[in-house]
């Protein structure tokens, strides 16, 4: 699932006018990935439809299917899943190649840390070098031996997991915010005995919550002064759904953000999953004057949804509260963006994960907005973007990606106002997460230089 060799794949993206239209994203990566694996987990038939069909949610079908779940698209753009039940993951042949999926290497860990079975995982350069510890360390607790390789103050892909049978319990309060983490050890508690437990301080997005307890999961999640508290109760049997995916609400703030930057522009984009925990985006910029209004709010499949109605709209900088990040957190690279065309400056910290993402998207977005005249500060844990006031930004550079799928977005949509084109220097990680995104912006009326 690594990016394919050949040459490197520059896009600039331009508007001659307003963006207009009615469009759809890809369904939400998060659940895309919980979907197979609790599917595959499930004894029987699960149907799902709206799946993201990017390489980082094919990653984790074909890691599925080589632990022995079967795994089917059908032509209508159904999947089909027949699980092997919580217990029943086989031993896979060779290696698990997870590309450029992070999401998909932490829960699988997490999944297999309670099999008996050993796995070795490995991935592109990107995933290689990210972190693995916070992940390593609790599933060690539940008795999974895991042998990394070591990095710079990191433990690395290539990684090779032993699991425990019996695993043990734990309970075991997060040190940082993350939602894989935390889904990493509910996973592996899922063929536990007994009880596991995570705490979380700061709450983070809860769709291994949601879906776990739709597919018949023992958990409760409580409220306490040390934060949220989610008990799974081991050796579950979970029943096969039927989930219809809701589009990312992380892909439609690139649309969302072009609208607001693009003068005269309105757009709708429809079924968009606007869960608490994800939605942080929206209301920031709402905050900072973005003409977003929510039609049609709806609960599909245990999420809530909506369409989005979004205008072009004078920004003005604000502070942005820093107990907001778990609910944007990849959101951000495309807010600096948003940030560039306000009035004043905008102030982003507490973002210290971004530093370990696909890239330190921090540094990475403060060189690329000074190369495209924007001046920003960059802070240890965040970032303060000086805006434009609306003006169409300098531009006129070539933004080294740095392999990231969601930082090569964030400048391709920058380049809709700018005065001299912003080119992206490789747009083929965009496969990783929107397939569709240069398509899309086209059908709005952008132009693509490819």
């Amino acid at each position: 699932m690594t990016h394919a060799p050949g040459h490197p794949q520059p896009l600039s993206l331009s508007a001659t006018g307003p963006l207009a239209g009615d469009v759809t994203v890809p369904g939400d990566k998060s659940i895309s990935h919980r979907s197979l694996m609790l599917g595959a987990l499930a004894v029987g038939e699960t149907r799902v439809s709206g799946l993201l069909e990017g390489e980082d949610v094919l990653a984790t079908a074909a890691a599925m299917r080589a632990m022995g779940a079967q795994i089917m698209r059908r032509d209508t753009g159904e999947w089909r899943i027949h699980g092997v039940g919580v217990g029943g993951l086989l031993q896979p042949a060779g290696a698990l190649d997870m590309g450029n999926s992070g999401t998909s290497t932490r829960l699988l860990m997490g999944l297999i840390a309670s099999h008996p079975i050993t796995a070795t995982f490995v991935g592109d350069a990107s995933l290689s070098g990210r972190p693995m510890g916070r992940v390593i360390t609790p599933l060690g607790l539940m008795g999974a031996s895991i042998t990394a390789t070591p990095g710079p103050g990191r433990q690395t892909l290539p990684l090779g997991i032993i699991g425990a049978c019996p695993a043990i319990a734990l309970t075991y309060t997060l040190p940082v915010a993350s939602a894989q983490v935390k889904s990493a050890i509910l996973l592996a508690g899922l063929n536990t005995p007994g009880e596991t437990t995570v705490i979380e301080p700061i709450a983070t997005r809860d769709h291994s919550e949601r879906m776990l307890a739709g597919f018949g999961a023992k958990l409760t999640v409580t409220k306490s002064p040390q934060g949220r508290i989610i008990t799974i109760t081991g050796e579950a049997e979970l029943k096969p759904q039927t989930i219809v995916v809701p589009g990312d609400p992380s892909s439609a703030a690139f649309p969302m953000v072009a609208a607001l930057i693009v003068p005269g522009s309105d757009i709708i984009i429809r079924n968009v999953g606007i869960n608490p925990t994800r939605a942080g985006l929206i209301s920031v910029l709402q905050a900072m004057g973005g003409d977003i209004v929510l039609l049609n709010e709806r609960v599909v499949g245990g999420e809530p949804v909506a369409d989005l109605n979004v205008r072009h709209s004078t920004l003005t900088g604000i502070e942005v509260p820093p107990e907001g990040a778990p609910s944007m957190i990849d959101e951000y690279p495309i807010l600096f963006v948003a940030a560039a065309f306000a009035q004043g400056r905008t102030i982003c910290q507490g973002l210290e994960e971004l530093r370990v993402k696909e890239s330190d998207r921090i540094n990475v977005m403060a060189r690329g907005l000074s190369a495209c005249g924007i001046a920003c500060e960059e802070l240890p844990d965040g970032l303060i973007v000086h805006g434009h006031g609306g003006d169409p930004v300098p531009g006129g550079a070539t933004i080294a990606a740095q392999l990231d799928h969601r930082i090569a977005m964030s400048f391709a949509v920058l380049g809709l106002n700018a005065a001299r084109p912003v080119t992206v220097d490789d747009a083929r990680p965009i496969q990783t997460s929107f397939p569709g995104f240069v398509p899309m912006l086209e059908q709005l009326g952008a132009t693509a230089a490819r």
